[in-house]
């Protein structure tokens, strides 16, 4: 039987395998099962963790068979500060990485992927030793900035020589694709249809006194607003600046709260003692609320009169920015990193951008929309609108899915 010329049988379905050396809720995490959820006939992805946590259900959900291949303890506390330090812990890391590699090599020969893609340093560094040691070719897709104001200069060292290795680099910006040795693919972390829906996006600060409960974003009172910021408690997020802006919020705002929305995650507890000492240190601890970790943080969102990015250090991308965009959520947002491609805008910013680590432009920053709600209502407005459009995940898994096929029929 003869074949139309151009009508051909579709091409075989890309066989990924995604490692990942955590199963903790982080962004990178969350925006792999995004992902994932969208991806086409034409991908097949298994993923292997190196943990075991709400990572593996949350992929089983979307269709993603997982196995758990466990490291060492040894190997799995290893923080980015400690991964050149040496003594008798060193050799105990050595040999149980050895082991690990191995096994993570027998499964590879085994599963034999078209592509093998890493989503975070650890398993970048271990699944591109194991991928080689297999024959199968690797793609990072990059999610931290690899310099020396984000990670240790050490890391750093080792990160830029090995990524001359895998066949392909993505990465989540382009602040993110600058501190890379090579060309890297930009694939911003997307989101899907149900959290861009119009279902009753917020509608920014309440310019209506209102006495009375809160319980919705509709019955906060314009005299007590709440100032929320999402993420993992830790030193690069901005709770601790965040805590610290606040006095100047409550002199002009007494009744005004700040939601901290997150938990303390990759072993940030010390930090989030310290962010909470530091608001009794203030007197502001009656006006800080503790949310913990939340599976999904729309609900949280409409709850806030103002989302804070308040990162005392650029950070790779900013997913929460996009998240509070997409919720209708008025932005303030530090200056750096990848949050600027983010809410930057050639008809006028899409929030209020205020230099990092700058405690009293942070303050000025939530002030300057708290005060104008009108404005801000209409920012928020124009960045839903933007961020709809460029930030859908449908955009991101076709760019990561033709990454996948060149890898795969080898070529960079």
């Amino acid at each position: 039987m003869s074949t139309a010329p151009g009508h051909g049988p579709p091409p075989a379905p890309v066989r990924v395998l995604v490692l990942d050396h955590t199963a903790a809720p982080g962004g990178a995490e969350l925006a792999l099962v995004r992902l994932c959820a969208t991806l086409g006939p034409d991908v097949s992805v298994r993923a292997v963790l190196f943990a075991d946590g709400p990572l593996r259900p949350a992929l089983q959900a979307v269709g993603v068979p997982v196995d758990v291949l466990e490291l060492d303890p040894e190997v799995a506390t290893v923080g980015r500060r400690d991964v050149l330090r040496g003594g008798l812990g060193g050799l105990r890391r050595v040999r149980g990485t050895v082991s690990f590699l191995v096994r993570l090599v027998r499964l590879l020969r085994r599963l034999r992927p078209d592509v093998v893609h890493t989503t975070s340093l650890k398993a970048d560094l271990l699944g591109t030793l194991a991928a080689t040691l297999a024959g199968r070719p690797v793609v990072w897709y990059v999610h931290d900035r690899i310099a020396p104001d984000y990670l240790p200069r050490p890391l750093v060292s080792l990160v830029r020589v090995a990524a001359y290795l895998p066949r392909a680099l993505i990465a989540n910006s382009r602040a993110t694709a600058r501190t890379l040795p090579r060309h890297a693919t930009i694939a911003y972390p997307g989101f899907s249809a149900d959290q861009m829906s119009p279902d009753a996006p917020h509608d920014g600060p309440h310019d209506t006194p209102h006495d009375g409960p809160h319980d919705t974003p509709h019955d906060t009172p314009r005299d007590a607003p709440v100032v929320g910021i999402v993420g993992r408690v830790s030193p690069t997020k901005g709770q601790l600046e965040l805590v610290r802006a606040l006095p100047a919020v409550l002199a002009r705002y007494p009744r005004a709260t700040v939601r901290v929305v997150g938990g303390a995650l990759f072993g940030a507890g010390d930090h989030a003692r310290e962010v909470r000492t530091e608001a009794e240190r203030l007197g502001v601890d009656a006006h800080v609320e503790w949310a913990g970790h939340v599976e999904s943080p729309a609900e949280e969102l409409d709850r806030f009169d103002v989302c804070v990015h308040a990162s005392p250090v650029p950070e790779p991308f900013g997913q929460v920015v996009v998240e509070a965009m997409v919720r209708g959520v008025p932005v303030v947002a530090t200056r750096a990193g990848g949050v600027p491609e983010i809410l930057s805008h050639p008809d006028g910013d899409l929030g209020v951008l205020v230099e990092p680590g700058d405690v009293d432009a942070l303050a000025a920053g939530v002030l300057a929309v708290l005060d104008d709600p009108v404005a801000a209502r209409e920012r928020a407005r124009r960045a839903r609108e933007v961020a709809v459009e460029r930030f859908a995940v449908g955009r991101t898994a076709a760019v990561v899915t033709a990454v996948w096929r060149r890898a795969a029929a080898g070529r960079r």
